[in-house]
């Protein structure tokens, strides 16, 4: 089964680093993606940029509508994800307890992915 690791955290808790210890930083977030690797669970993963960079895209009266940012204010931003497939919910919460950020208070959401049925050609 596929579920996405979603990593949410108060962007303004995010440091800006150089780029030498942005390597340094990234350490314990390359540790867990080759844990994952090594699991063979691992099918993609990203961070995101902040959510002033983000824009919101909707439908009125047949018309597309655009605005900046996320809808809502909120504490948590969406910070990034892990695509990962594996066996069943206990082993995508035990990937979900080893995520880096777990460690300074930033929660993980364990979404399992809707699987569509296969559409004939």
């Amino acid at each position: 089964m596929r579920y996405l690791l979603l990593i949410y955290g108060d962007e303004s808790d995010r440091p800006e680093m150089p780029e030498e210890a942005d390597a340094e930083g990234m350490k314990p977030w390359n540790d867990y993606s080759d844990w994952l690797r090594e699991k063979g669970w691992y099918r993609g993963g990203e961070a995101l940029e902040p959510t002033a960079t983000a824009t919101t895209v909707r439908e009125r009266d047949g018309k597309t509508l655009t605005t900046d940012g996320p809808f809502a204010e909120t504490k948590e931003q969406l910070g990034g994800f892990y695509l990962i497939e594996c066996g069943n919910l206990d082993e995508a919460i035990e990937a979900a307890s080893k995520i880096p950020s777990l460690a300074f208070g930033q929660p993980v959401e364990v979404r399992p992915i809707f699987e569509l049925p296969e559409m004939p050609s």
